[in-house]
């Protein structure tokens, strides 16, 4: 098994070290990640510049440093290593829960992996930590060896609290926060801004925060269907739209000119030309 490690802290973080040794005994490992932190990235990727692809060494392993972000790192990987059947993005330093989902790039790395058909497994550990991630390795095998037999698991965020107690299944904890704005100054005078966030509500149990207060590790199974079933269900009922007619009249398959025609609305406008297109020569005036 080929397996793809990557995360947002950077290729020479502690913690992914310790997950691609890990790693190492369930099959062939690759480390690609940042060359430099790309914590809260989310699923930011890089569409305006190239990207690089450098070798490095990281105690023995095999590891490339990538001067983008996490996602970046996981589709420029396997695209060069050509196979890959499992990427694992982690060891993070800091928890990645509920609402951090959203904004972390650990995550980010695990969830483009199932975008490209790979299972992706995203692991985070507490902060506080760092640097000593060494007392985890039996847990992440304990992980792995629950995930990896579970083969209808394509994306899971997994959190491990300071003194693991051991397993549970989690849902994401969806809490307000009393998001807040924090102005500041540099040496200079010229005005500054922190954000700062402070939860208002508590965690429901069976969430991944409610594991983490009480010292389980949380397993947190994510889908990237992000469509409000309940919701896209009641409103065909309560307000219908165009669908009957949208079915009627609409072609059982696409043509090919109307695939390209949102394929292009889709690109940002400097990617709407390709690289090998080759450039149109205006004729110049008699």
């Amino acid at each position: 098994m080929r397996i793809l490690v990557s995360n947002d802290d950077g290729v020479y973080s502690p913690g992914i070290r310790v997950l691609a040794e890990v790693a190492t005994e369930y099959g062939e490992v690759r480390i690609v990640a940042p060359d430099v932190e790309r914590s809260s990235a989310g699923h930011a990727i890089t569409h305006s510049r190239p990207l690089s692809y450098r070798r490095t060494t990281i105690q023995g392993l095999t590891a490339y440093r990538v001067n983008g972000t996490p996602a970046d790192c996981v589709s420029l990987g396997a695209h060069q290593w050509g196979k890959v059947d499992l990427v694992l993005s982690g060891l993070n330093i800091g928890l990645n829960l509920g609402n951090s989902i959203w904004h972390s790039g650990t995550v980010a790395a695990a969830r483009q992996a199932a975008l490209l058909g790979i299972r992706g497994v995203a692991l985070s550990a507490p902060a506080g930590a760092e640097p000593d991630f060494e007392p985890y390795k039996p847990w992440v095998r304990r992980v792995l060896d629950t995930l990896l037999a579970e083969t209808s698991l394509y994306l899971v965020n997994v959190n491990l609290p300071r003194e693991p107690r051991g397993l549970v299944w989690t849902r994401a904890s969806v809490r307000r926060y009393d998001g807040r704005i924090m102005p500041t100054e540099d040496p200079q005078g010229r005005e500054l801004y922190w954000f700062t966030v402070t939860p208002v509500e508590g965690a429901d149990e069976g969430t991944d925060r409610w594991a983490m207060e009480r010292g389980w590790i949380s397993l947190t199974p994510l889908r990237l269907d992000l469509t409000e079933e309940q919701q896209f269900g009641a409103m065909r009922i309560r307000h219908p739209l165009d669908e009957s007619v949208a079915a009627a009249v609409s072609p059982p398959t696409t043509s090919p000119e109307a695939e390209k025609t949102v394929r292009d609305d889709e690109a940002a406008h400097a990617m709407t030309k390709t690289v090998d297109e080759p450039a149109v020569t205006q004729p110049v005036g008699d």
